[in-house]
């Protein structure tokens, strides 16, 4: 499994670092467990929340590459996230994709999704 082999290492390099502060790990890294899991919840509600409902005439691009242990290589995957900035000035997560490489293809996709949700309207992106 991808994932529990990225998280061990992050869990592992947390450990590492709490260490080297001189702090107790066990503390730490069940407060980053428990801020991970709120994290998680709400990431995994993001990819199917229907986006019409609100107006989001500002939209943020971005991508930033992250390195992962996957199949015992570590590779740097795209993350491309997108958020709405709301008529009152309120930021929301629309969307994050992890894709192979950040071609026009994968942005094209990415976006698509965005706009099967329902994300219409946006007067500058």
């Amino acid at each position: 499994n991808n994932e529990a082999d990225v998280d061990g290492v992050f869990k592992q390099s947390v450990e590492e670092l709490v260490d080297a502060l001189g702090h107790d790990t066990g503390t730490y890294t069940r407060t980053v467990s428990r801020t991970g899991q709120h994290l998680d919840g709400d990431l995994t509600a993001t990819p199917g929340r229907p986006l019409g409902d609100v107006r989001y005439p500002y939209i943020c691009l971005d991508a930033t590459y992250c390195k992962a242990r996957v199949a015992q290589q570590i590779v740097s995957p795209p993350v491309v996230i997108a958020t709405g900035i709301t008529e009152d000035g309120g930021r929301e997560v629309l969307g994050v994709m992890v894709g192979d490489s950040e071609t026009e293809v994968f942005w094209t996709q990415f976006l698509r999704s965005l706009r099967e949700r329902g994300l219409a309207g946006a007067r500058l992106v």
